[in-house]
């Protein structure tokens, strides 16, 4: 016997321990081993799932957030708006009162301007014409307080000017 014939039961042997250990793992660890890949598997695909479900809710709450923070945005600029109209409402009304004031100040002096002219101007017609009258008299030497004609005289000369 030799290589090239082997001996029958030896083969016999050998194909009994090969048929029962390819029984044995058929039976037992094949399954247990199918079991933990497909085990592993689900958990695999799972958490992908479960990773990619997370990402999508993240993605959304990012979104959500970025519209918030855009409102907001817009929210603060139309304040500031608001703000800055108003803030020039109330220069100009505070613009236009103190131009209606100047000019409420200016038409009260103007006025007492012209009662003080007026006051002054005849004030004086009655001084010029007492000293004019009294200038006279002393260089004529005699007093013309009793002259009548010196009052339409002084009134004359301020007309003609």
């Amino acid at each position: 016997m030799g290589p090239l014939e082997p001996d029958p039961a030896e083969i016999l042997v050998g194909l009994f321990c090969f048929f029962l250990i390819f029984g044995i793992l058929g039976r037992i660890v094949l399954p247990r081993l199918e079991r933990t890949l497909t085990e592993r598997r689900n958990a695999i695909e799972g958490g992908a799932e479960r990773a990619e479900s997370d990402r999508s809710e993240a993605l959304r709450t990012l979104a959500a957030y970025r519209r918030e923070l855009a409102e907001a945005h817009h929210e603060a600029a139309r304040i500031r708006q608001a703000a800055a109209e108003e803030g020039a409402a109330l220069v100009a009304a505070a613009r236009e009162q103190g131009q209606r004031e100047r000019d409420e100040l200016v038409s009260a002096a103007r006025a007492r301007i012209a009662v003080d002219q007026a006051l002054a101007a005849v004030s004086l017609r009655e001084n010029v014409g007492t000293l004019a009258t009294d200038l006279a008299g002393r260089i004529v030497g005699e007093p013309l307080a009793s002259f009548t004609a010196v009052r339409g005289s002084v009134e004359r000369f301020f007309a003609e000017r």
